[in-house]
């Protein structure tokens, strides 16, 4: 009997205890926060899942990638078979599948991305990792905000922007910002940073009206950016300019340029075609033609981030016959098959320890076909063969062109060399030229420059930058003042 007892007893314990294992995991809801780090070449990525479950009990959710500067990404599907579960990101071809812990607090998986495979654990956590900015502007501003549109009448199209105006009743001066390449937004945030809303806090908060825009079909701006040329970027701008005339707190006569990296392609080309712009701000300007800068940028990144020179010099030999290719391809069509050949080739020839690293970034060819929409796109073609230093020859008003020592985009010494040697013969008289030491292509101080660097650093844009644009800005607008 005594045996009986203890037996039911056993038999209970074990009934009620799968009992609550059920209901904990029934009540282990995947709603929460999902935080992990993935391991890339070296490099630790950490990500936070933001998983919401609604009435009806459907999950939704959004991903952030904190070192990599990008919060919000739309979770596309969030999936749940038992203890199997599965989040898609559509937005960045992604997905994480993964087990669920029995505790409910872990789920421990495998991330997937054009082709590349991660071993990826993620943790339920109530303080998930944030981005910090420091730099980026707080209300209230000392100065006044307006949304607005301009035309650009020859491409029938308005773009919006806003512009930031000193709290004064006499007219300033202005300038107009000009972004760098790829699409980009007014503020042309990358990695989490907002640059241009950094530097036009600070030079509005200096007396200096700013203007700055979205891109032609980006954001609130009406176009077409897929099939915009740096020639329709210019007219932009001009359109920018003509905006600017307009306005009645803005003296005509002081305003200028500040374009960065491709912007500061742009910035001379609209100088010499506007023939009224006061001033030039020339932030990691190219002093070399598209290709020459491309092949440079490449052999600075590669570099930096440990690869042999045998390595490089393989990975060179293929861009530059695919540069070939897409200069002389009479299709697109042709110009893809041709790439696709050039790629596989590049791969027969890596040693299994070249190749095996390469693929820790994701499928050769999975990313080589995410980049071919951009390849054989009229603004790269165009890219490729321009060179902005016949018109820098052209240009007459006061240059300041300023670059970072640790830029591995458009590396310092020989892109700032070239611009002073083309500003020199072609007789320029009001120029300054200056590297500043410590700061990578967005102007942060930096360890490396490589742009991995670039959301994990918390620096927006480096003070002694934003002081060198807005002391020269204004001592040149008080000098044409008192003309």
């Amino acid at each position: 009997m005594q045996t009986i007892f203890k037996v039911f007893v056993f038999f209970f314990m074990m009934v009620f205890w799968n009992i609550m294992m059920i209901h904990a995991q029934e009540g282990s809801s995947l709603a929460g926060n999902w935080q992990g780090t993935l391991k890339v070449s070296g490099m630790e990525l950490r990500v936070v899942f933001h998983i919401r479950e609604g009435a009806d009990g459907a999950f939704t959710g959004t991903m952030d990638s904190p070192d990599q500067g990008a919060a919000g990404i739309p979770v596309s599907a969030v999936l749940q078979d038992g203890q199997q579960v599965t989040f898609e990101i559509e937005a960045i071809k992604g997905s994480f599948q993964g087990t669920l812990s029995q505790d409910g607090n872990r789920i421990n998986g495998e991330w997937r991305q054009l082709g590349s495979r991660l071993p990826l654990e993620l943790e339920k956590t109530n303080q998930p990792a944030e981005i910090k900015r420091p730099q980026e502007p707080r209300p209230p501003y000392p100065y006044r905000i307006e949304e607005i549109t301009f035309p650009n009448e020859d491409a029938g199209i308005h773009l919006a922007g806003t512009l930031t105006l000193p709290d004064t009743s006499s007219p300033v001066p202005a300038v107009i910002l000009v972004s760098g390449s790829g699409p980009q937004d007014r503020d042309e945030t990358l990695m989490g940073h907002k640059p241009f809303w950094v530097l036009a806090d600070y030079l509005t908060s200096r007396g200096i009206a700013v203007l700055r825009y979205d891109d032609r079909g980006i954001g609130q701006s009406e176009g077409d950016f897929k099939t915009a040329t740096l020639t329709d970027f210019v007219n932009d701008v001009l359109a920018g300019l003509a905006y600017l005339r307009t306005r009645k707190e803005v003296d005509p006569d002081r305003i200028g340029v500040i374009g960065h990296s491709e912007g500061a392609w742009i910035a001379p080309e609209v100088a010499v075609k506007d023939g009224k712009v006061a001033f030039l701000v020339l932030l990691a300007s190219p002093g070399v033609s598209g290709e020459e800068l491309l092949l440079l940028q490449n052999r600075a990144i590669l570099k930096a981030s440990g690869f042999s020179d045998t390595f490089i010099d393989k990975q060179l030999r293929i861009q530059k016959k695919t540069f070939q290719v897409l200069k002389s391809a009479k299709s697109d069509s042709v110009a893809r098959e041709r790439i696709r050949a050039l790629n596989r080739q590049f791969l027969e020839s890596l040693s299994p320890e070249e190749r095996e690293r390469l693929e820790q970034q994701g499928s050769s060819e999975a990313l080589l076909e995410a980049r071919l929409p951009i390849l054989v796109s009229p603004w790269f073609r165009q890219l490729l063969t321009y060179d902005s230093r016949p018109v820098l020859a052209r240009v007459s008003c006061p240059i300041l062109a300023l670059n970072g020592s640790k830029d591995l985009q458009v590396p310092s010494r020989i892109n700032l060399s070239n611009i002073e040697r083309v500003l020199k013969e072609s007789g320029h008289k009001n120029f300054v030229i200056k590297e500043l030491p410590g700061l990578n292509h967005l102007f942060q101080h930096a360890e490396t420059g490589l742009p991995n660097e670039y959301a994990k650093i918390e620096e927006t844009f480096a003070p002694e930058a934003l002081e060198e644009i807005s002391t020269w800005i204004l001592k040149l607008a008080n000098e044409k003042r008192g003309q």
